[in-house]
């Protein structure tokens, strides 16, 4: 006879972000699914967090989750090592304005790594197993060895993106993690060709820094990419049908010969937040048709310049929509003012859009927005949690990515049918788009029959992933990825 519930020994698993809210969420969704999964977890969060918007999500998280232990450690790497001279182009915000904060504290909590091992050590039961960011691979990989646990990474972007930086930055790299440089050559319009079974990327949707290999962030990838090979499984946040084609390439070994196990479970399911609020925007979304609000947000991270929010007010004006529409001026939110939002967007804007309209310039919890029968378009700037929250949801999306991962993230979204993307827009500042432009596009994703139903197809298939009954994929490998921990059998994807 099998194990009692009483009896069975559940694994225990450490859950390890690195920063930031786009990669805090992801780990929280994992360890929310595991503790269903009835797994003994603990959280592991890296104090000071960096922003209001991770403390409250932590926060919200603990107190939903009773049964799930937390672990605070402090940050040690301090000074960073990195230039923080605001001319340092390695460091420095796309706006040229300082050093970036989070490529700081990436930095910090890359070489932090090796240490939060002895306080993992001090964990009972000792952790089965540990989830952690691609951050803290390097960092993690040997120390865990040595205390004999395994280590499974959660990637925090798409299976393509992550295709094309490892094998970018593995495929000519050197051990100590240098890559070779990475020419813009004659045309920024070139294609990279990633291996057999993956469509090519134009050099436009690489991000700039990848083109600098002494560049920070891109010299702290390199090097945890590295350590990828000696990790014992690779997860994503995403699902066969999305991304088929590149998930198909990875575990047949196409991209690179020898990465561990490869494990797609997402999307990751959101976590029962029992303390959920009313809030004032989705009081005026009950008030709104079925379908007929524009939702537009671009993140935790993307701040855009004054004139850009400004033809975007007026495109949105043009467009005749209803709109929800997130404003942010800067990258950290603990710098946030309260200033004007009838000044940021110019005089009159509130007074002419009043009635189909609402603006907000604080956090909003965006589930409850994409949930609202009322929402029927998403403009984001294609992080990969807003990817495959809009996924889940058959939401159609106007993908306008600002930096990072997000062109390749939006012709994923474009290829899966879920959205339409503007390749000629660019990154974030590199031109100003126009009004008219814009409310063409809006007007396309909110009256376009078609793409609500590819985008409808795409929700429906996210649905089947979780399916227990009809052998869903991700509920299948999530299973067995628990099934292996459990027992300390090697993983196979």
């Amino acid at each position: 006879m099998g194990e009692s519930a009483s009896t069975k020994n559940f694994p225990h698993i450490a859950i390890c972000p690195s920063a930031g809210i786009g990669h805090l969420v992801p780990f929280l969704r994992l360890a929310s699914m595991l503790s269903s999964s009835e797994c003994k977890v603990t959280l592991v969060t890296i104090q000071p967090t960096l922003s209001i918007a991770e403390t409250n999500q932590i926060s919200t998280f603990l107190s939903s989750h009773p049964h799930v232990n937390s672990l605070d450690i402090p940050l040690q790497c301090q000074p960073p090592l990195i230039s923080t001279n605001a001319n340092n182009a390695s460091t420095t915000t796309s706006k040229g304005s300082g050093p970036d904060p989070f490529m700081l504290r990436y930095d910090a909590v890359s070489r932090s790594a090796h240490l939060l091992t002895h306080h993992l050590s001090t964990l009972s039961p000792p952790p089965s197993a540990v989830f952690s960011d691609i951050m803290l691979v390097s960092g993690f990989n040997q120390a865990l060895a040595d205390l004999g646990i395994p280590n499974y990474v959660l990637i925090t972007t798409s299976t393509r993106f992550f295709s094309l930086t490892t094998y970018l930055l593995l495929e000519g790299a050197t051990q100590d993690g240098t890559m070779p440089k990475l020419e813009l050559n004659n045309s920024i319009d070139e294609e990279v060709e990633i291996p057999p079974g993956l469509a090519t990327v134009p050099k436009s949707s690489i991000p700039p820094p990848f083109f600098n290999p002494n560049h920070i962030f891109t010299k702290m990838l390199a090097s945890n990419s590295l350590a990828l090979y000696k990790v014992n499984g690779i997860v994503f946040n995403s699902f066969n049908s999305f991304e088929f084609e590149t998930i198909s390439a990875l575990q047949e070994r196409k991209v690179l010969s020898n990465l561990p196990p490869i494990f797609p479970i997402g999307p990751l399911k959101p976590f029962v937040n029992e303390k959920q609020g009313v809030y004032p925007y989705t009081k005026w979304l009950d008030e709104q048709p079925d379908k007929s609000v524009l939702y537009i947000s671009f993140g935790s991270r993307t701040a855009m310049n004054q004139e850009q929010i400004q033809e975007l007010g007026v495109g949105l004006e043009k467009s005749g929509v209803r709109f929800l529409w997130v404003i942010k001026t800067t990258t950290v939110d603990k710098d946030e003012k309260v200033d004007s939002v009838d000044e940021l967007l110019g005089e009159g804007f509130l007074d002419r859009t009043k009635e189909r309209g609402i603006v907000v310039k604080e956090w909003v919890d965006q589930e409850v927005i994409l949930d609202h029968p009322a929402v029927g378009g998403f403009v984001t700037q294609c992080g990969w949690n807003s990817v495959m929250e809009a996924a889940q949801r058959g939401m159609p999306v106007l993908a306008w990515p600002q930096h990072g991962d997000q062109k390749v993230n939006a012709w994923v979204i474009q290829k899966a049918g879920l959205g339409v993307w503007e390749k000629e827009w660019g990154w974030v500042g590199q031109k100003l788009v126009k009004a008219e432009v814009i409310a063409d596009k809006i007007k396309e994703v909110m009256n376009s029959e078609e793409l609500r139903r590819t985008a409808s197809k795409v929700g429906e298939e996210a649905g089947k992933t979780w399916d227990a009954n009809n052998g869903g994929s991700s509920n299948r490998m999530l299973n067995n990825l628990i099934s292996s921990i459990e027992s300390g059998t090697n993983l196979k994807s």
